[in-house]
């Protein structure tokens, strides 16, 4: 078994903790690109125009008037209907029948979620993702059940800079910036880095409070914990801070 250090908020060791046997299991991108990948898919929406799109009120015009042969309105003469005309319909618009969902067996996605655990206490893994904190830190990072207690944003920045990993922190929230492209005008104008996730024993704890807004920070419980919490994206290796409760509680389930 592997045992990592327990840090106070002040950040000093104090002792250890073996790791549940899910940390050690193998690694596998494959399957757990294929679990977030099946988890965002059955989130999407269906889309698709209306099936009366470009059937506005018209006539047929016939041959001998001096005009092209092409649906037009009843009112103003514009032509409609026809795809190769302008105000016409789409020729192959997107239907809204059409299925996005991804299969994923259960015992797939369970080993995805045990694989992207085990990947955050692989160092190389953890700093490949881009993911900043001191060296000789134990991976996970596990703090002391007393972080739990802490109400304000500045008082757990300064637990989080004191353990090392304050510097995450900061990429996160320099990294924040505009989208290119239309998604600026489709209300997700900003992309925010994903930094810690901060695992606590229940969700009363105060420490959720003082969480919320850090830039790049999520907040869960160990019964939360998905595949696409634990590697966002697909790309597995996230910074995770347990609390010493938590940890025991993930070791239970």
């Amino acid at each position: 078994m592997v045992k990592v250090n327990i840090y106070s908020k002040t950040g000093a060791a104090n002792g250890e903790v073996e790791l549940p046997g899910i940390f050690e299991t193998e690694f596998r991108p494959d399957v757990i690109r294929k679990a977030v990948n099946s988890a965002q898919a059955n989130r999407r929406q269906a889309y698709g125009p209306t099936p009366l799109a470009g059937h506005k009120p018209e006539h047929s015009v016939r041959s001998g008037q001096g005009i092209s042969r092409v649906p037009r309105a009843t009112q103003g003469g514009n032509a409609v209907f026809s795809p190769a005309v302008v105000g016409g319909r789409r020729a192959h618009p997107p239907r809204v029948e059409k299925n996005w969902s991804e299969k994923c067996n259960k015992k797939e996605r369970a080993l995805a979620r045990a694989s992207a655990l085990g990947a955050t206490a692989n160092e190389d893994a953890v700093r490949t993702r881009g993911h900043q904190f001191k060296e000789g830190l134990t991976l996970p990072v596990v703090l002391d059940d007393e972080v739990e207690a802490i109400e304000k944003t500045k008082d757990l920045v300064a637990a989080l800079d004191a353990v090392g990993v304050g510097d995450d922190l900061v990429r996160a929230d320099e990294g924040k910036h505009q989208r290119a492209g239309r998604g600026k005008m489709r209300g997700r104008r900003y992309r925010t880095p994903k930094s810690i996730l901060f695992v606590v024993s229940g969700l009363e704890a105060p420490v959720l409070t003082a969480a919320k807004n850090l830039t790049g920070v999520d907040v869960a419980t160990p019964e939360m914990l998905s595949t696409e919490l634990v590697a966002p994206g697909g790309d597995a290796g996230r910074l995770v801070v347990f609390t010493k409760s938590a940890l025991n509680a993930l070791e239970a389930m």
